[in-house]
């Protein structure tokens, strides 16, 4: 008999277990626990300079950036921690665990979470009515893959180097070298 990868447990369970963690993050996939893993350095850089790209052009907007400790709640079993979040909803301000209502979320892409993120996840960010875009990142080569909600489908825009990223729910545009910045990836034209 198969045995499972992950802990199952249910929702409260969970709900309890990641309120009192204090040096461990758990994320709930309909059932399932998953034990949040530090990244690469690389992996730190790329989301500490897409944070700063992505907040300094909505500075002064009601858009909020997050970074992976806060939480997202996506339905009723499904809690994740993106890398990084972007809500513009005035209900999801002052939270004091958990937000709902994002507009953007980005996954900077690791060989020990790309499977999850490229399926599951990905799954769950196109099944939130409020995301309008889900960015992943590669941390192993410069490219970058933006999901975008389009009216009843979702589009996929692949960025390599030389490319401008475009989150068009943002308004917001950046060359694909200011993710990369710092990186062992940096590339030169």
């Amino acid at each position: 008999m198969a045995q499972r990868k992950y802990l199952v447990m249910d929702i409260e369970d969970y709900l309890i277990l990641n309120r009192n963690s204090k040096n461990v993050r758990y994320e709930y996939l309909d059932g399932e626990i998953r034990m949040l893993a530090g990244g690469s350095p690389d992996h730190s850089i790329i989301i500490a300079n897409l944070t700063a790209t992505i907040k300094g052009p909505l500075r002064g907007s009601q858009c909020r950036v997050y970074n992976s400790d806060v939480q997202l709640q996506l339905s009723k079993t499904r809690y994740v921690y993106p890398d990084i979040t972007v809500s513009c909803d005035q209900r999801d301000q002052n939270q004091k665990e958990t937000i709902h209502y994002p507009r953007v979320i980005v996954e900077v892409l690791s060989p020990t979470t790309e499977a999850t993120d490229r399926g599951k996840k990905a799954a769950y960010y196109r099944a939130c009515p409020t995301i309008q875009e889900y960015m992943m990142v590669d941390s192993e080569e410069v490219l970058v893959e933006v999901h975008r909600r389009e009216e009843e489908r979702w589009t996929i825009n692949t960025f390599e180097p030389g490319d401008t990223i475009i989150l068009g729910s943002l308004n917001i545009q950046f060359p694909i070298e200011e993710a990369y910045e710092g990186t062992s990836l940096t590339y030169e034209p």
